[in-house]
């Protein structure tokens, strides 16, 4: 059974979301939450193998949420949720920590086999394209630019941390401060 928690700040779209994954066998709702403060007391409350987060969320954002979500122990995955789900949101979400990326827009099915395959450990992102990523990395300072990279290859901060000799909460901050620079220069 997938236990999965549901962020969003819109109450419909909540209880609707809950309906679907009642309905669904393997999957089950087991809270939800309106904005990051409530979602981060949920999930230490509720343990979730997965959180689907509306990446617009009042107060942290959806990617500052993810981060957060991913220092709890054990971490759940985490499935950013946005009608903006592309490549250009691609690369943030994978700097925030995200396990994947699933669009408003398509249908529930491809919704709830989104969060299966996250839930699994597999990433899913749309494509990120070279050029994507090299365009980003020009606009980060040289220091941010070595975390960026080893974050693309998906590596955890710690290791980021050890490989670059820095301390985890230094880690920490670059991607703060990138994902900050990634919502200013989209």
């Amino acid at each position: 059974m997938i236990r999965v928690l549901l962020v969003d700040d819109h109450p419909a779209l909540r209880a609707g979301l809950g309906t679907v994954l009642r309905l669904e066998p393997g999957l089950i709702p087991v809270g939800a939450a309106a904005d990051a403060e409530a979602a981060l007391e949920e999930a230490r409350r509720r343990d979730p193998n997965v959180v689907l987060v509306d990446y617009h969320l009042p107060g942290d954002d959806g990617l500052m949420l993810c981060r957060r979500l991913k220092e709890l122990d054990p971490a759940p995955r985490v499935l950013i949720y946005s009608a903006d789900a592309d490549a250009s949101l691609a690369v943030p979400a994978t700097l925030a920590g995200a396990d994947g990326l699933a669009n408003k827009a398509a249908p529930a099915d491809e919704l709830l086999e989104a969060i299966r395959i996250v839930a699994k450990g597999t990433p899913l992102f749309p494509p990120i394209s070279p050029d994507m990523i090299e365009g980003v990395a020009s606009r980060l300072p040289w220091g941010e630019q070595m975390v960026f990279e080893l974050l693309m290859e998906r590596m955890p901060d710690g290791e980021i941390a050890a490989r670059l000799g820095l301390e985890a909460q230094d880690v920490a901050e670059r991607v703060r401060s990138m994902l900050a620079r990634l919502r200013a220069f989209p």
